[in-house]
């Protein structure tokens, strides 16, 4: 029995998209921080994605360490319907500089514990979202180490470091890539706001112009299409005439 071309295409196209689907569901399962990246030195909020990989069990609590090697000032949570958040603080072996003061504890770790009846079911996922900052400027990422519960008393442990040249591990611990912040643009400050103010008539008249000639061939068109009408009156008239 021979196969017809399209049916091979098929197949084929159904292959590939298993295995794509295959190598994707993984990633997705992993614990991760959103944005991938922010820029060093600011203040920036962020999102701890928790995905529920389990098909049996439901996900109750989440712990996720801060980098002591490179402690933040600022550590706040935003408050999640059904979900309590603690703040565990930890002395640092050298002060933190900040606003002028020197801050000798920070924020090492804060545990997410579902309140009962709330849980991440089976095919859901929770973003978890901290306010952090100052970021460090020394480092080029934070490694932040989590530790996913469920309700079947299963610990998936977030913590494994990749290795530059290596596969990523298993169990990834989240990443946060930090940035170099952008230089400050040389120049005149308020001749670069006369060019900006300069692009920005430009563009208004563009746009002025553009919204005439819209208007003008709209104007156009009607006309074409009133006197196509009417000359088709005129031509039916006629021939009705005629007979």
């Amino acid at each position: 029995m021979r196969i017809s071309p399209a049916r091979r295409l098929a197949a084929a196209a159904t292959v590939a998209a298993a295995s794509v689907l295959a190598l994707a569901a993984p990633a997705f399962a992993h614990v991760t921080v959103q944005p991938g990246s922010v820029q060093q030195g600011g203040y920036s909020a962020v999102d701890f994605r928790v995905p529920n990989e389990s098909d049996t069990a439901s996900t109750v609590k989440l712990e996720v360490n801060l980098p002591l090697d490179h402690p933040m000032a600022s550590v706040r949570t935003q408050p999640i319907a059904g979900w309590t958040a603690t703040l565990e603080k930890s002395k640092l072996d050298k002060p933190l500089k900040s606003h002028g003061k020197d801050i000798t504890e920070a924020v090492s770790k804060i545990t997410w514990t579902a309140d009962p009846g709330v849980k991440i079911g089976p095919g859901q996922f929770q973003d978890f979202k901290v306010s952090l900052g100052a970021m460090p400027t020394d480092t080029e990422k934070l490694t932040f180490k989590a530790l996913q519960t469920y309700d079947n008393g299963d610990v998936v442990r977030w913590i494994d470091e990749a290795k530059e040249g290596q596969a990523e591990p298993a169990k990834p611990a989240p990443v946060l890539t930090l940035t170099k912040a952008p230089a400050a643009a040389g120049g005149d400050h308020h001749a670069g706001s006369a060019d900006a103010s300069k692009d920005q008539a430009a563009d208004h008249a563009s746009m002025s112009s553009d919204d005439s000639t819209a208007r003008t061939l709209g104007v156009v068109g009607i006309v074409v299409g009133v006197l196509g009408a009417a000359l088709g009156v005129v031509g039916l008239r006629r021939k009705n005439g005629a007979s």
